[in-house]
């Protein structure tokens, strides 16, 4: 094919605006999909879940086609203009990181998609052409979720990822866990056999740890610098979110069996860094709305609560680390929101509206 054929085309594709390349990318994984799916169902008739299932099929597809669709949509050269043009750029671990969330969370919300069907069609079987079809657009409907995703990429969406992905691989570690009664030790057990459930809890909290630490750049970069002390105190706000970030990824490193005094010291670092960055919120930013630093404040003494309910033995430590854990993201998620009211309203960084201005 010579190059004046090619150049037009080339151009075309990189004309187009987000949503018609994720159609595009869509419609590649659905094809590719559809064609392999065929080869491996072979005309024989399949279960909708477990072993060898339609679901199990699908779940992996799904997966694959989130995690490559973001990787592609973060590595376009316009897409990385754009967040060079607001100063945040993101590492490869970063990438690799928010790729397997969404892989993770597209492989684990198939595969309960598929549960629910075999639990409302019990008995049945599906024939290998609509299989195809139905594994086909499952992978495309995730390759686009995830290119779009990405497309819009800020530290409110990646926050959300952020809570989507905990609640979604903790669960997935509680439903294949081997001990029922797990719960009666802590939520750090989960993390403690040898079975698909360590595996999936500990990874988890590793690539949560990353998310976590990518947040800390992408959102602080919308607060205001405009002196030196200004320019400090966000330094310190964003030390605090890595260090967060950095003592979750250990908890999942160090499991509490081997490694007892390490998992406790990072688990409880993590929550003292925690409650030094709620507290000092008011010298850091004293430009966030008063309203979300008393929430913090709030929020740090329910956790104060909870520990001593645990240490007189009203309450189990797992029920402290559950509560504990929603109330300190859903925080996370709300310093990034309110974060984009300090200034005048401003949108969060990196985000597609703030990059074309910037450009």
């Amino acid at each position: 094919m010579t190059e004046s054929v090619v150049g037009p085309r080339v151009k075309a594709v990189a004309g187009m605006d987000d949503e018609s390349l994720a159609i595009v990318i869509a419609a590649v994984f659905f094809a590719a999909t559809a064609i392999v799916a065929l080869l491996v169902f072979g005309g024989r008739e399949l279960p909708i879940d477990g072993r060898g299932s339609l679901g199990e099929f699908t779940a992996l597809a799904g997966a694959a086609a989130a995690g490559v669709s973001f990787v592609v949509s973060m590595v376009l050269p316009r897409r990385r203009a754009r967040l060079s043009a607001v100063g945040v750029g993101y590492r490869w671990f970063d990438v690799a990181a928010l790729a397997l969330a969404h892989g993770a969370i597209a492989l684990l919300g198939w595969i309960g998609a598929a549960s629910i069907m075999d639990h409302s069609f019990v008995g049945a079987t599906v024939f290998a052409t609509p299989a195809s079809i139905l594994a086909a657009a499952a992978a495309g409907l995730s390759a686009y979720l995830a290119f779009i995703s990405a497309a819009n990429t800020s530290a409110g969406q990646l926050s959300i990822v952020l809570a989507v992905f905990l609640v979604v691989g903790v669960v997935a570690a509680m439903l294949s866990a081997t001990d029922p009664q797990w719960w009666q030790m802590n939520l750090s057990a989960l993390g403690i056999t040898h079975d698909i459930s360590s595996l999936t809890f500990n990874v988890t909290l590793i690539i949560s740890g990353v998310i976590v630490t990518t947040i800390a750049r992408v959102g602080t970069a919308a607060l205001p610098v405009a002196t030196g002390v200004e320019r400090r105190r966000r330094f310190e706000v964003r030390i605090l979110f890595v260090l967060i970030g950095v003592l979750l990824t250990c908890v999942g490193i160090f499991p509490v069996d081997r490694f007892l005094l390490l998992h406790n010291t990072v688990a409880t670092g993590m929550a003292v860094a925690y409650a030094v960055l709620v507290l000092g919120l008011p010298w850091f930013l004293p430009r966030m709305p008063r309203v979300f630093m008393i929430l913090g404040f709030v929020y740090v003494a329910v956790i104060i609560a909870l520990a001593v309910l645990f240490f007189t033995g009203i309450y189990n430590l797992t029920a402290v680390e559950l509560v504990s854990a929603m109330l300190i993201f859903s925080w996370i998620i709300l310093f990034l929101r309110n974060v984009q009211s300090i200034d005048g309203g401003a949108v969060t960084a990196a985000s597609p509206a703030m990059a074309e201005r910037a450009g």
